[in-house]
Parts: C-alpha cells; sequence; structure tokens
C-alpha cells in the first residue's frame, strides 16, 4: 500500500508540475498577444503615414506640373523677358519654397517606407511568436491530460477498501511529518504561536480562506474553482498587490523569508521544482488548493516537504495582533 501511495503521490506532482508549466505559457500567451495588438496597432499607424505621404507627394507634383514653366529658358532670360521683375524674383522664392517643400515630402515618404516596412516585420514576427506559444500551448494542455488520465486510472483501480487504507495512510504520514516539523522548531516560536501579519497578508489571507470547499481544477484562477498558484495569485490580488501567476515565479521572483519567520499571508512553496504552492495560515498550517479531485482546504503545513517560502509584500505594513485562521 506503501508504495502505490507513492505511485499516486508522484503522478499527482507530476501532474500539477505539467499544470503549472501550462499556466505558464498561457501567461507569456497573454503577454504575447499584447505584444501583437501593438504591433498590428503600430503596422496600421505605418499604413495611414505611408499612405498620407503618398497623398503629399502626389499633390506636390501636380502642383509642381501646373505652375511650371515651359521651354526650360534660363532664369536671367526669363527676368528680362518678364514685364515686372520683382514678381519673378518674387515667384523665385516661392518656387524655392515648393523645392524644399518637395524634399521634404520625399524625404517624408522615404521614412514612411521603412517605417512601414519594419512596422510589417514586427507584426509578422509577433504573430509568428503568438502562434509558436499557442501551439505549445495546446501540447501541455495535452500533457496535463494524459498525466489526469493515469492519475483517474489508477484509482479507479484500486477498491474502496484499498482507497480507505490508503488515506488512512497519507494521513498518518502527514501527522507524523507535521510532528517532525513542530517538534523540530524549523518554524520557530512565534510562528508557532501566531506572529503579526501584515495588512495585505491578512487580507490576501482571508480571501483564501473563504474559497475553502471551492474544487481544483488546472488551470483555473476563480472565482469557482482554482488550482494551487490560482489561489494564492488572486489571494494576493484581492488584497491590492499583483503577484507572479505560477508558483515556479512566484519562488524565483517574490522576496524569500525563513520558515522560523513565517507570517500569516506568506506564500510556502514545495517539491524540488517549486511545482506547488499554499498560504500560510498561522500555527502551522496552510490554505491551499491541493490537488486534482481535491477542494481547497486548511492543512497542516508538512502536507508536503516545503522548499522555503516567499512574502509578496516584503516589509509591508503590519498588524500587530493579527488573529490566525480558524
Amino acid at each position: 500500500m506503501g508504495q502505490l501511495l507513492g505511485e499516486l503521490s508522484g503522478l499527482y506532482r507530476s501532474t500539477e508540475a505539467a499544470s503549472e508549466s501550462y499556466n505558464a505559457i498561457e501567461e507569456k500567451l497573454k503577454k504575447q498577444r499584447k505584444d501583437t495588438r501593438r504591433a498590428q496597432a503600430g503596422l496600421a499607424r505605418a499604413r495611414t503615414a505611408l499612405a498620407d505621404g503618398r497623398a503629399h507627394a502626389g499633390q506636390l507634383a501636380r502642383q509642381q506640373y501646373r505652375t511650371g514653366v515651359a521651354g526650360g529658358l534660363p532664369p536671367a532670360v526669363r527676368m528680362l523677358l518678364m514685364r515686372d521683375p520683382y514678381r519673378f524674383l518674387e515667384q523665385g522664392h516661392l518656387l524655392r519654397r515648393a523645392a524644399d517643400s518637395q524634399a521634404a515630402a520625399v524625404r517624408q515618404l522615404t521614412s514612411g517606407e521603412k517605417q512601414h516596412a519594419t512596422a510589417v516585420e514586427q507584426a509578422r514576427q509577433s504573430l509568428e511568436r503568438q502562434q509558436k506559444l499557442a501551439e505549445k500551448k495546446k501540447r501541455q494542455r495535452d500533457t496535463v491530460r494524459a498525466k489526469l488520465k493515469e492519475v483517474e486510472k489508477l484509482l479507479a483501480s484500486l477498491t474502496g477498501e484499498e482507497l480507505s487504507r490508503m488515506r488512512e495512510l497519507e494521513q498518518q504520514r502527514t501527522d507524523a511529518a507535521q510532528r517532525k516539523l513542530m517538534e523540530s522548531g524549523a518554524l520557530g516560536g512565534p510562528a508557532s504561536t501566531g506572529q503579526a501579519a501584515s495588512l495585505q497578508g491578512r487580507r490576501a489571507l482571508a480571501y483564501a480562506m473563504d474559497q475553502i470547499g471551492k474544487p481544483y481544477v488546472w488551470g483555473a484562477e476563480g472565482p469557482d474553482a482554482f488550482d494551487c498558484s490560482g489561489l494564492t495569485a488572486r489571494a494576493w490580488q484581492h488584497a491590492g498587490h499583483a503577484i507572479p501567476r505560477t508558483s515556479q515565479e512566484q519562488w524565483r521572483r517574490l522576496p524569500h523569508v525563513p520558515l522560523n519567520q513565517l507570517r500569516p499571508g506568506d506564500l510556502v512553496i514545495y517539491h524540488s521544482g517549486a511545482t506547488h504552492v499554499g498560504i500560510y495560515a498561522g500555527s502551522g498550517r496552510v490554505v491551499q488548493a491541493p490537488r486534482p479531485g481535491g477542494k481547497v482546504k486548511l492543512t497542516p503545513l508538512a502536507t508536503d516537504p516545503p522548499i522555503g517560502a516567499v512574502r509578496p509584500d516584503g516589509t509591508g505594513q503590519r498588524v500587530e495582533g493579527a488573529k490566525q485562521a480558524r
């Protein structure tokens, strides 16, 4: 039975790792979609500017044709033939201005063509990256579904008595691991009795506690279902502090804190690949969306071996005497 429990736990871990990878790809895809929209908007502006430049250049060409002097006589001869030489000089000044305007129009048109070509290439590359990410997301989705089928297949192969014995063994192991953690002093005295939470940490924890009983669904971030990092990200968003979407990015980008300095609202990270996360609730417990088929619940911190913890709001405002999770 212990071997079966180990196999099932391994399947759950690999499924959650695949789910977090899916979430990471989805976050990249969201960003790439924004980049693609910006690139396409830039292309539209470049097209408009190019069309305006061409229209302006055409207008100048037509104007020059209408006002041009036939015969190609030298300027000095044309001046002698005119009744009003001063008018010729004035006309010459206007012609120079027109020539300058034409040169500016040519430069603008040339620049517009270059900008348009650049915008076309940027939009093409951005759309190509978006398509590749969408294909990668689909492959990762299929990977998650395949792993979930493995879990379902293993569970379906067990009798009711075997499932009951497995749950009992899992609970015994969790209780033993929790006692060992609490007795080791790894959480420290203050953490076990209730270290003060920050204002935002208190709000994040309150939100997470309100989600208890909602189902775990991979890729979900509320309000009706959550995966592990979907719950933590949404809880801190509710508290007014945006954090990365995935457990790996939460572990990589947020400030680390020792387990013996944990306070409610901090995030506890699990597994070597940082593929699982829960919200510390005080007294050695966490709120978490545990795994496929489970529900958001309050559990011992040592349900799985933690690799560390992070504090989303760093040294945010503290609220002395914050209540512990119920």
